[in-house]
């Protein structure tokens, strides 16, 4: 069977996207590159774990899962996340930001200012702007005030992300239009808090780093994968990676993976198998563009 392989998940690194294996390893994600795995016959998905720790009870997990982890990992997973509203003492400055995944699609969010654009890569925001920085509660309150007045989520589903980034505009000056928009009625509010040191609107465009551009010259994508199963296989020539979601050219068409799926498998290379995973279908042509990996 050769080298088994565990995928710790998908990070993007300053120099791209790249995939991490259980033990350290990393695989960059390089456009064109032939990209091809199967699932380990007769094993069964396992949870990953939480907080940089192994599950103690390596319980199974549902192969449709995107979180790849069991109620008590998860729960330990949630309780240090910022994200979940359970931390208030955090002393480093955060910044708020609006993020558009297409059009129609935007979202209001906040991150920890050390890291800079990452969390827009992992969420697949095709453009950004940043609104403001100070103290976590200021920026907290800051997002709600925006998510009330402004009428935009803080949470976007990965399915909508993908339905709208089939028909994105051909500019960054027209994808930027609605932040554009958005940007100059949060600063005009009243009763934003005083700790929060506004910034100027500049948009950030994402199309070239997810290579958006190039995928979309190619047919539209057919599906994108359900789960992966024992004995699955996937391979493909890597289009484009937006946010966890890998764009593929297999020979079933262009199939769109998110690499959230991966994440407690056991993985063996697959070169030249064909791509038997469940793939569901898209019932709208072009409703996403790309394909996976």
């Amino acid at each position: 069977m050769g080298r088994v392989w565990t995928c710790a998940g998908l990070r993007w690194a300053e120099r791209g996207p790249e995939l991490c294996w259980v033990g350290g390893r990393r695989s960059a994600l390089t456009w064109g590159k032939r990209v091809a795995f199967a699932v380990a016959g007769g094993g069964e998905r396992t949870c990953r774990g939480a907080r940089g720790h192994p599950c103690p009870l390596r319980a199974p997990v549902p192969g449709r899962s995107t979180g790849a982890r069991c109620e008590e990992c998860a729960r330990l997973e949630r309780a240090h996340s910022v994200a979940a509203d359970t931390v208030a003492d955090d002393p480093r400055p955060y910044r708020v930001y609006l993020a558009w995944f297409g059009p129609g699609l935007v979202k209001v969010g906040i991150t920890a200012a050390a890291r800079g654009p990452a969390r827009l890569l992992e969420q697949g925001a095709v453009c950004f702007t940043w609104l403001g920085e100070g103290p976590l509660m200021a920026a907290r309150r800051t997002e709600e005030m925006l998510r009330a007045a402004l009428g935009v989520p803080d949470r976007v589903p990965y399915a909508r992300k993908r339905a709208v980034r089939g028909a994105l505009p051909l500019t960054p000056g027209e994808r930027a239009a609605e932040i554009a928009e958005l940007h100059a009625r949060a600063v005009a509010l009243a009763g934003r808090p005083e700790s929060l040191t506004p910034e100027p609107f500049r948009a950030v465009d994402h199309a070239g780093a997810f290579r958006l551009a190039e995928a979309a010259g190619g047919p539209a994508a057919v599906g994108e994968v359900a789960e992966l199963v024992p004995g699955g296989a996937v391979g493909g020539e890597l289009l484009a990676v937006a946010g966890p979601d890998l764009h593929l050219a297999t020979e079933r068409g262009t199939v769109v993976l998110d690499a959230r799926l991966m994440p407690g498998w056991e993985l063996v290379p697959a070169e030249g198998r064909p791509c038997t995973v469940p793939v569901r279908e898209f019932k709208e042509a072009g409703g996403v563009q790309d394909g996976l990996f």
